[in-house]
C-alpha cells in the first residue's frame, strides 16, 4: 500500500536532483496547466506540499496556470444556506441560487485560500475568476434543460493569461464562465483546464486528483499513446470513469497540447516526482510513443 504522506528516503534525494536538471532546462519558459482537485485540496499536509511544488515550478522558469475544483466546498456552503444539491450523471444541477453559491465559494474562499498558500511559499499567485477580463466565455451546455446554468466553453482569453504569465504570476483560475447576455455558468474544472491548455498551446496539462493513473493489474502504465488507447478500452484496462478521461486527454492532445499527465495528489510531492524524475509516478497520455520526457 502506498504511504501517501512519507517524503522520499534521504538516499534518493541526490539522484532526484541529478535527474531533475535536464528536465528543468527543457521546460524553462514552457507553460504547464495544472488541474487541482481531490484530496490534495483538502488535506493540510498535501495542500502545503502542493503549494511548495507549484512555487518551485515557477521559480525554475516554468509558466504555471492553475485551474481548481471545489465541489465539496460548494456542497457544504449550499447545505449551510439551506439549498439542496442535486446531481445528474455526476454533474451539479445549477439554478440561480446554486450559481450564486458556486461564485461565492469557488471565486471566493476556495480560490483565495489557494492564492494565499502559494504566496506564502514565495511565488506570486493571483486569483482569477473566469469572469475577469473575459477569461472564460461560455454558452449553455447541451443538457441545460436539466442541468440549468452549466456551461460549455466557447472562448478563452489567451492574451490575458499570457500577460499574467509574462509578469511571472501564477493565475489561479476559478472555473466560471459567462455569455454575452451576462448569464453566469458553472464550468466543469476538467473541461476548463483542457480548454485553457489548448488555448495556451501548453507543453503539459496535469490532472492532480485521487487517481494514480491507468492501472494494468498491479502496475500503473507509465505512458499510453493514442494508438494503444482503443485496445486498452476494448480490453477493459481503461474502464468506467477512466474512459472519458482518456478520450478527453486525446482531444486535448489533438488541440496542440504535447502531453497529458494523470497523477495521484495523495502522494506527497507527486507533481515534482512526475515532472522531474525519469520514472514518474503517474500515467502520461501522448499522441505517439517517443523517448522524450
Amino acid at each position: 500500500m502506498m504511504n501517501y504522506h512519507n517524503d522520499p528516503p534521504q538516499s534518493t534525494i541526490g539522484q532526484v536532483l541529478i535527474e531533475a536538471l535536464p528536465y528543468i532546462r527543457k521546460f524553462e519558459d514552457k507553460t504547464f496547466v495544472i488541474k487541482y482537485g481531490g484530496s490534495a485540496m483538502k488535506d493540510e499536509v498535501l495542500k502545503d506540499a502542493f503549494a511548495q511544488n507549484v512555487t518551485l515550478l515557477r521559480k525554475v522558469g516554468i509558466n504555471v496556470v492553475l485551474v481548481h475544483g471545489g465541489g465539496d466546498a460548494i456542497t457544504g456552503t449550499a447545505e449551510k444556506m439551506g439549498i439542496e444539491t442535486q446531481f445528474i450523471h455526476g454533474k451539479r444541477v445549477t439554478d440561480k441560487e446554486m450559481i450564486t453559491v458556486v461564485q461565492m465559494t469557488l471565486a471566493g474562499k476556495v480560490n483565495q485560500d489557494i492564492v494565499r498558500l502559494i504566496s506564502e511559499h514565495g511565488a506570486k499567485a493571483v486569483g482569477v475568476s473566469g469572469l475577469d477580463a473575459n477569461t472564460i466565455k461560455a454558452l449553455p451546455c447541451r443538457d441545460a434543460a436539466h442541468l440549468g446554468l452549466v456551461g460549455e466553453i466557447t472562448r478563452i482569453n489567451k492574451a490575458y493569461l499570457d500577460l499574467l504569465c509574462h509578469a511571472k504570476l501564477i493565475p489561479v483560475i476559478a472555473p466560471i464562465g459567462f455569455d454575452d447576455e451576462g448569464n453566469v455558468y458553472n464550468i466543469n474544472a476538467d473541461d476548463a483546464a483542457s480548454a485553457i491548455a489548448i488555448a495556451l498551446k501548453a507543453e503539459k496539462l496535469i490532472y492532480v486528483s485521487d487517481v494514480a493513473g491507468v492501472h494494468h493489474g498491479e502496475t500503473i502504465l507509465k505512458s499510453v499513446c493514442k494508438a494503444e488507447a482503443a485496445d486498452l478500452i476494448e480490453g477493459g484496462v481503461i474502464s468506467g470513469g477512466m474512459i472519458p478521461k482518456a478520450l478527453s486527454a486525446y482531444k486535448t492532445l489533438d488541440g496542440g497540447v504535447r502531453k497529458i499527465h494523470l497523477i495521484d495528489g495523495r502522494l506527497i510531492h507527486s507533481l515534482l516526482l512526475e515532472i522531474f524524475t525519469d520514472q514518474g509516478v503517474g500515467t502520461q497520455f501522448v499522441s505517439e510513443k517517443d523517448s522524450e520526457p
